[in-house]
């Protein structure tokens, strides 16, 4: 069996949205459904294999409320097997993404760069670039635990 774990960010304006997701980040719009009012409630988009899905709760009396609003993350997206991190995050950059942590290499063989969206979602964007083993980093793997 093949389970896919797919994150589903709501956004107030989805259709601007997803024309920053493909400036700044390079996923491709897959599907759209605009409701009978003309604001697209819901919609895919893919980078490489993966997918996220974008909704629109603001439908009359919806307690929600983006991040950018909050003003504290609700989630953190994680996107591994970028190419080139530096790269994108220039790209990102461009595309006025707010830059939350510059490019670094990590500990656990990882180089990332950290970004927000318009709406405050936060997004990581990882490079594999060392191969180092859990304990090498100080994590636990259930064997140990």
């Amino acid at each position: 069996m093949t389970i896919t774990i797919t994150p589903y960010l709501l956004y107030a304006d989805v259709d601007a949205a997803l024309g920053f997701l493909s400036r700044a980040f390079g996923f491709e719009e897959v599907l759209r459904y605009t409701g009978a009012e003309g604001r697209v409630n819901h919609a895919e988009a893919s980078l490489g294999d993966s997918h996220v899905y974008l909704g629109d709760p603001t439908t009359a009396g919806s307690p929600y409320r983006n991040p950018a609003a909050l003003g504290a993350a609700t989630v953190l997206v994680m996107v591994d097997g970028v190419d080139d991190v530096d790269a994108l995050c220039e790209r990102a950059r461009a595309a006025g993404a707010q830059i939350t942590e510059e490019p670094a290499d990590q500990d656990y063989g990882d180089r990332r760069f950290g970004a927000a969206d318009p709406e405050g979602h936060k997004w990581y964007f990882a490079q594999k670039i060392a191969q180092t083993a859990p304990e090498d980093w100080g994590a636990t793997t259930p064997a140990e635990v």
